[in-house]
This record gives structure tokens, C-alpha cells and sequence, in this order.
């Protein structure tokens, strides 16, 4: 699987992306919130990324961050809905509030979206509440930055084998970005993560 792509940004449009990858050029199918978070072509960025292999070829899907992504995988195992439907679902939602939408059963919610009709809405719901409802909301990260990103992807594989808990993690990283503090080495970010979770 294709993580990410790292390069710079040639093309955008509300429903693709291209990106140049040192000499390679990627066309990305993308989100409208990923779209909202594109720099200006021609500048630097990096974007989550999936790759979806079909019998005929292959589609690159790109998102906001990994908790969209999270949720596009989540959907694309609902009956029914195919990663292209999945993007457009996500063009008209965000991941919190549609989580929150499945939780609560909300039917009447989810047919707000564009591309869910009545029946895909009870399905999503029957087919994803449990899921969403084992995932707490001290499961989720804020939005992080490109510079901050793959830093706190190490910190949390460091503290978890340290045996903490996901949720203890990621309140004590909200903590320190609420604080402008997820600086420093991966040491230093630990050490003030630990202090976090022990105050």
C-alpha cells in the first residue's frame, strides 16, 4: 500500500489531484476536505494516500489526514459501497460528525449527505455502529501537521509498547499540541507525554 506521497503539488481540482513525486507524476482521486487543505500548485505537501486495485487497473485515493482515510476504509467494507461512493460520502461529511451520525443511529442525518439514501443509511448503520462505538473519542488524534505527523506515529508505537493504552496516548498528544508543545526529539516528546499521563 501506498502510505503517502511526498512531492510537489502540479494540478488541483475539488476532485483530483496530480503530484510530482521526484520526476513522477501521481493523479489522486481526493476528498472535497482535502482538497480545502491543498497548498497553492507548485508548493511542497504530502497526502494520505490508498491504493485500490481493480481487475482493469488501479485508483489512488487521497484524503485529509488518516482519520478520514480510516473512515473510507471503514465504509468501503459496508455492502454496496465502492471506494469511489466512499470519497464522495466523505466529500459531504467530516469523520467526526459522521461517526457521530452512525453512533446515535441517525438515518434522517445521514440521507443529508449527498450519495445516501434511506436504505445505504440503515445499512451503514447496522454495518458500522459497533465499530465506531468500540472506538472512543480519545481513540482519535486532532488533525496533525505534515512536520509533526510521522513523529507522532513513533511516539505512539514507543509508549504502547510501553503498555499504555491508545486512548491514554492520544489525550496526552492533544495535550501537548493544545500546548504548542510537540517539539523536540522523539525522546524528548515521549518524556513529555509520560509526564502527561502521570499528572
Amino acid at each position: 500500500m501506498i502510505d503517502s506521497l511526498k512531492g510537489v503539488l502540479v494540478k488541483k481540482d475539488p476532485a483530483f489531484l496530480v503530484i510530482d513525486v521526484s520526476g513522477v507524476r501521481f493523479s489522486v482521486r481526493i476528498t472535497l476536505p482535502a482538497y480545502h487543505g491543498l497548498p497553492d500548485a507548485g508548493q511542497e505537501m504530502e497526502i494520505a494516500t490508498y491504493l485500490n486495485f481493480r481487475q482493469d487497473g488501479l485508483d489512488l485515493f487521497g484524503f485529509s489526514g488518516e482519520e478520514e482515510r480510516n473512515v473510507f476504509l471503514l465504509l468501503t467494507t459496508v455492502s454496496g459501497i465502492g471506494p469511489k461512493s466512499a470519497v464522495n460520502i466523505l466529500s459531504g461529511t467530516n469523520p467526526a460528525e459522521f461517526r457521530k451520525r452512525i453512533i446515535a443511529g441517525d438515518v434522517k442525518a445521514l440521507t443529508v449527505i449527498p450519495g445516501i439514501g434511506a436504505k445505504t443509511a440503515q445499512r451503514i448503520i447496522v454495518e458500522l455502529k459497533e465499530k465506531f462505538t468500540d472506538v472512543g473519542e480519545d481513540d482519535y488524534l486532532p488533525v496533525l501537521s505534515d512536520e509533526n505527523r510521522e513523529l507522532v506515529k513513533d511516539v505512539t508505537t514507543g509508549l504502547t509498547a510501553l503498555g499504555y493504552k491508545r486512548g491514554q496516548i492520544n489525550r496526552a498528544l492533544r495535550k501537548l499540541e493544545e500546548a504548542d508543545a510537540l517539539d523536540g526529539s522523539l525522546e524528548d516528546i515521549i518524556k513529555k507525554a509520560l509526564a502527561e499521563m502521570v499528572s
